[in-house]
């Protein structure tokens, strides 16, 4: 607690936003019953609104643990003794729970779902819809269609980060309860701990009239020098992995709860959250030293450093990122929100910073200051990145086959409709109306069937490395388009055309 009231904590915070380029910082901590907090920065930069403790963040996928949480009030709870941790999940929505094989859908269980055990691939992401689209998703579609999505492993065999699983898990919660998953929290884990800011979604902050809390997003355009700021996204068919709304004064009562074993997070409900069950990195790749491996319990993650448990989770969507942790021998937790994409690099170095002073690692003994950065600067300038790229452009095989022969759209029954255009002389997917928005670029690469289709998320930098995509013909006219949305599964995800396009 002394650290975090300390002048030299405010300059790391503010070094790191200025390396980072972070408009905002909120950070909560508690010791024992005590807590402080503190803003820095904006939380919008046009116009100038001041970053506090008590603006709200997006919080991404740090909402998992209140998800987990919410499953867990119900293992408790004597009106639902059906559903337990080893409760099949098909038994529990025999309707709406069916998987690619009888194997997956007789076998996954809650604990399965709550510890990312399920085979599944987080780029499924990709398959479901957003408020945007024309059928929009929610829980129990998004559990639906399941049974449409390929499995990348067998069965337990792996920890595949999943956020589809979790919100299934709301839907299981509102099946079984008949109230949305909204309510639930509110009334279940919002009311009791005092959370009186926190919301699902940004439009429910909004409806309680605490939008001009909300910070903006931000993304930090390199060849500018300027961020580009926008608001952060409702996302109903994503509830349960994220969009919980909530401020740093507001978080922290959640991790004093967990740390206290405060109602409503009794003893039970909290041995359950932290139980261990599967290995994210089993190979303890970049292991750091004193440091285990990590371990994932139920919403959240664990990991020893120097012979002290620390729990907790982080967030990321694009222009926001959120992490908190609790130290269970020591009584400490923080929360540190931020509004941009270089915020998970300060607030993972800020965490390690409150972890050492909690602890008492003595200063010598911690890391360089200069550590700290979203990541090193790339060696090539961007000026020869574009260099590379052009040179790559003229090596490529010529784009023979008019454009015209692959355009139109293209159906999977999990992945649903895409619509191939022509943009800039390229052929073009808009995927904006996704949960999780993003256009793919396609560049040429062999055969006129073979192509590179570059990925860019809404607001945040085009990934490096080129989806692999395909296109069979017949009679001069593209019949079906492969995509690789899914690393881990081998084959491409292969799309119709569908009829008359």
């Amino acid at each position: 607690m002394d650290y975090f009231k300390s002048p030299a904590f405010t300059t790391r915070v503010e070094e790191l936003m200025a390396q980072n380029h972070v408009p905002g910082l909120a950070i909560a901590v508690v010791q024992d019953n005590e807590t402080a907090s503190a803003g820095y920065g904006h939380a919008s930069l046009e116009p100038s609104v001041p970053c506090t403790a008590d603006t709200l963040f997006d919080i991404a996928s740090s909402s998992k643990s209140l998800t987990a949480a919410s499953v867990g009030l119900l293992v408790e709870d004597e009106g639902y003794p059906e559903i337990q941790y080893d409760a099949p999940m098909s038994k529990l929505l025999p309707e709406d729970f069916v998987m690619p094989s009888v194997e997956y859908t007789e076998g996954i269980t809650v604990d399965d779902v709550l510890s990312h055990r399920t085979a599944e691939k987080y780029r499924h992401d990709l398959s479901y819809m957003g408020p945007r689209a024309a059928q929009p998703d929610d829980a129990r579609s998004v559990t639906r269609n399941l049974r449409n999505l390929p499995a990348a492993a067998p069965l337990r065999a792996k920890h595949i980060y999943c956020n589809m699983m979790y919100t299934v898990a709301t839907h299981l919660i509102e099946a079984k309860t008949q109230q949305p998953f909204s309510a639930f929290l509110e009334q279940r884990l919002f009311q009791p701990l005092r959370m009186t800011s926190s919301s699902l979604q940004p439009a429910r902050a909004r409806e309680r009239g605490l939008g001009d809390r909300i910070a903006s997003g931000h993304r930090w355009d390199k060849a500018t020098s300027t961020h580009e700021a926008f608001p952060p996204p409702d996302c109903p068919e994503g509830q349960g992995a994220g969009s919980v709304v909530t401020s740093a004064n507001d978080f922290i009562r959640w991790v004093g709860a967990l740390l206290r074993r405060e109602a409503p997070i009794s003893e039970e409900v909290y041995r359950g959250l932290v139980r261990l069950r599967s290995f994210p990195d089993p190979d303890a790749r970049g292991l750091e030293p004193l440091t285990s491996p990590d371990l994932y319990a139920a919403g959240l993650e664990v990991h020893y450093y120097r012979g002290h448990a620390v729990v907790g989770h982080d967030g990321a969507i694009p222009g926001f990122r959120s992490k908190f942790f609790f130290l269970p021998g020591s009584g400490f937790g923080a929360v540190v929100l931020g509004n941009a994409e270089g915020a998970g690099a300060a607030a993972a170095t800020l965490c390690r910073a409150l972890v050492d002073a909690a602890i008492g690692v003595p200063e010598a003994d911690r890391p360089a200051k200069g550590k700290g950065t979203e990541k090193k600067e790339k060696k090539n300038t961007d000026k020869a990145k574009e260099g590379e790229l052009s040179k790559r452009e003229t090596e490529r095989p010529p784009q023979v086959t008019p454009l015209s022969a692959y355009v139109g759209s293209y159906w999977n029954p999990g992945y649903r409709s895409f619509a191939v255009q022509v943009k800039d002389d390229k052929l073009f997917i808009d995927g904006t109306d996704r949960s999780m928005g993003f256009t793919l670029v396609f560049d040429h690469v062999a055969d006129q069937t073979k192509y590179g289709a570059r990925f860019k998320d809404e607001h945040e930098e085009e990934e490096e490395d080129p989806l692999d995509a395909e296109f069979v013909f017949e009679n001069g006219k593209a019949v079906k388009m492969g995509l690789r949305l899914e690393d881990a599964i081998k084959e491409l995800i292969w799309f119709e055309r569908e009829a008359g396009s």
